[in-house]
């Protein structure tokens, strides 16, 4: 026996395959678009975290910096520069020899 097929059902399959080639076609763009948007957005994330270290990378190096500047030495001023002179003592910051700043200091 012999089936043939009828004018609509040829179009009617014909839409069915057009209707699935379609979805199929819109469901991979789907999935390329969601997995391009969940790429984006972890690279996004990532760049953010990156940005975040960074951040306290700098403020960790900036008190580092603080800590060790804060309690070093200050300069010293030339007439500081000896601590054994008499700051009564002349231009020169000599002491008269009788008389020492420091009493307990060794006398030379």
């Amino acid at each position: 026996m012999e089936e043939r097929l009828s004018k609509a059902e040829i179009r009617k399959d014909a839409l069915q395959n057009t209707v699935e080639a379609a979805a199929g076609a819109v469901g991979q763009v789907a999935t390329i678009i969601t997995t391009a948007v969940r790429d984006v957005a972890g690279t996004v994330g990532g760049f953010a975290t990156e940005l975040f270290e960074i951040r306290d990378a700098a403020r960790r190096a900036a008190e580092d910096a603080d800590a060790s500047a804060a309690p070093g030495p200050r300069p010293v001023e030339a007439a500081e520069a000896d601590p054994h002179a008499d700051p009564d003592a002349g231009s020169l910051g000599v002491a008269d020899p009788g008389v020492h700043p420091d009493p307990d200091a060794p006398t030379v």
